[in-house]
């Protein structure tokens, strides 16, 4: 993909994105895939990656859920790009806790100054956590991008993000 503005970037790797996923059903596939065209698409991005609530096992359950109640409020690694990372983060902890437990996503300039983040990676100085939804708007994972300079992510970043992390949205067993 050549060098583009923010936004004309975003929308060539969505029509990317969308061309890659099609089709797919397996999430865990389709996580592998979206984080590989991240790492290789976006600058200045030191480990991107997913984690699923509960962890694979519950995806099928996830997928269907209609309410957060009684779903795990752990966060479990998924696909990623980037060195080794943190297995599990309680909902209680950190900027991907943050997401999954607010809803909200999380665009953090410089994570040193977030109370409870966890450094998976010490060189990791910036943060953007989108939460990844069910049809029924239930949060069933995060999507996951640090960066090792303070301030990477913007506003177009956010919604560029957000809108790759909606393809993630599995398609209802029933």
């Amino acid at each position: 993909m050549r060098a583009l503005p923010s936004v004309a970037r975003y929308a060539e790797l969505l029509g990317v994105a969308e061309a890659v996923l099609h089709g797919e059903s397996d999430l865990v596939a389709s996580a592998a895939n979206l984080t590989a065209l991240l790492w290789e698409h976006l600058p200045d991005l030191n480990w991107v990656g997913v984690y699923w609530v509960g962890g694979t096992p519950h995806l099928a359950r996830l997928a269907d859920a209609k309410a957060p109640d009684g779903l795990p409020r752990e966060l479990v690694l998924g696909p990623f790009q980037g060195k080794v990372a943190c297995v599990r983060i309680q909902f209680e902890r950190g900027v991907c806790g943050a997401a999954a437990r607010s809803g909200e996503t999380q665009r953090i300039a410089d994570v040193h100054t977030f109370p409870g983040h966890i450094a998976c990676d010490v060189a990791s100085r910036a943060e953007l956590v989108v939460p990844i939804r069910n049809t029924q708007g239930v949060v069933i994972g995060v999507l996951d991008l640090d960066s090792p300079v303070e301030g990477r992510f913007d506003e177009i970043d956010q919604a560029g993000v957000e809108a790759l992390a909606r393809l993630l949205t599995p398609v209802p067993s029933s």
